[in-house]
């Protein structure tokens, strides 16, 4: 069991620090440390790595959350050298953007900070902390969409793709539209602005996306243009980090990503299914009545996705080519047995862990990751604020 973090949590992040008098693990942030920030940014010597990433608070993850992002984010924070800071924020400024009950998006912001310690994320190697929890997101934000292109925001596909169907809204809607402008609110038009607020507040130097957010670092390097064309140069243009992970898709509509939007609960696996669950979704997982198993996502979407899922959490780490060649002789319904088995057995300590992590006797100590994260967080962004404040002209007088 989890327990409290005592002497690993440091008596000064208990304290709520005022921006005006905030300090940096002891040391406070004055304006030399700010020209050393801004000296740094322009800096090629400066070995250190800034990895980023973040995730709605959507509540309980699904496999593709775990494939796709999770699991990557324990691989990288594993493999980090003393060089490497991680930061990984549960945005739940973004879960804003769409009507929204405020009892549930309460309870899905403590589901997603007990996945994220589940898949493995350790708090004192990585700063796990709510975007919410840092007033100088959304600060960055207004200071960066005096510089951002509506131009270029309107043209982005993702608020479109993402956010159109639950609006009743085309898929191919401008500006221009009338219907458009009536049912489209700043918030869900502008977040990519605060996407890239989030990743420049720590400087990021790396992140992790999937392919379909792609688009939104490259707006991100396009607002680092921006800014540093209008006040001389700051900020580093991040790199993307492409999930290595192909994408999971819905078990029951294969040819389009896994997601908690479907109507069916059954398209999707959450890290908490029980075993009974499991195999209910799999033996109900559309797939088609060809003979034999072979890896063809445009022909056999079905069950290349099973395979995918299957090679994905084979203890033997063997390819779907692999598990179709010996799979051969198989039935559909003996082959979506092993699927389900294969991933019960992989799920198990994920499942395992996020219900304790869930468990009422560990509230406490989910407080108090957030707590120290949360500080970490706003210790980092106000070193970066304090020299954004000078170059735009708003610092103290």
């Amino acid at each position: 069991m989890p327990i409290g973090l005592g002497n690993h949590f440091p008596n000064q992040l208990r304290q709520r620090l005022s921006y005006s008098t905030a300090y940096l693990l002891g040391r406070r942030i004055t304006w030399e440390t700010a020209s050393r920030t801004r000296q740094h940014a322009s800096s090629s010597s400066n070995p250190r790595q800034i990895i980023f990433s973040g995730i709605q608070p959507t509540g309980i993850p699904h496999l593709g959350n775990y494939f796709g992002a999770l699991q990557q984010w324990v691989k990288i924070q594993d493999g980090a050298t003393s060089t490497t800071d991680l930061f990984f924020s549960i945005v739940d400024l973004h879960a804003m953007t769409l009507p929204y009950d405020q009892a549930g998006l309460r309870l899905q912001k403590r589901q997603t900070l007990a996945a994220l310690l589940a898949v493995g994320l350790d708090p004192q190697r990585s700063t796990i902390f709510f975007q919410s929890a840092v007033p100088a997101h959304t600060e960055l934000m207004w200071i960066l969409s005096c510089t951002a292109s509506v131009g270029y925001l309107s043209r982005m596909t993702q608020w479109k793709v993402r956010y159109t169907s639950k609006l009743a809204m085309s898929d191919s809607i401008a500006l221009s539209d009338s219907d458009a402008k009536a049912k489209l609110k700043l918030g869900l038009f502008s977040y990519p602005v605060l996407q890239s607020a989030d990743i420049l507040l720590y400087r990021a130097t790396h992140v992790p996306v999937g392919h379909d957010q792609a688009q939104h670092l490259e707006f991100a390097r396009e607002n680092v243009k921006n800014f540093n064309t209008t006040h001389g140069q700051f900020f580093t243009e991040p790199q993307t980090v492409m999930s290595p992970a192909k994408r999971v898709m819905s078990l029951k509509d294969p040819r389009v990503k896994m997601s908690k939007s479907h109507e069916d609960p059954r398209s999707r696996i959450l890290l908490n299914d029980s075993p009974e669950m499991i195999r209910m979704k799999i033996k109900a997982a559309l797939t088609d009545s060809i003979d034999g198993l072979y890896y063809d996502p445009a022909q056999r979407p079905g069950v290349s996705n099973l395979l995918m899922l299957m090679s994905y959490m084979d203890a033997s780490h063997r390819s779907v080519e692999q598990i179709a060649a010996e799979g051969q002789a198989l039935s559909m319904r003996a082959f979506k047995e092993g699927v389900a088995e294969t991933l019960i057995k992989g799920m198990t300590k994920l499942k395992e862990r996020y219900d304790c992590f869930m468990d009422n006797a560990q509230t406490q100590y989910l407080r108090d990751v957030a707590a120290m994260g949360n500080e970490k967080a706003r210790l980092k962004a106000e070193e970066t604020m304090i020299a954004v404040r000078e170059i735009v002209g708003i610092n103290a007088f």
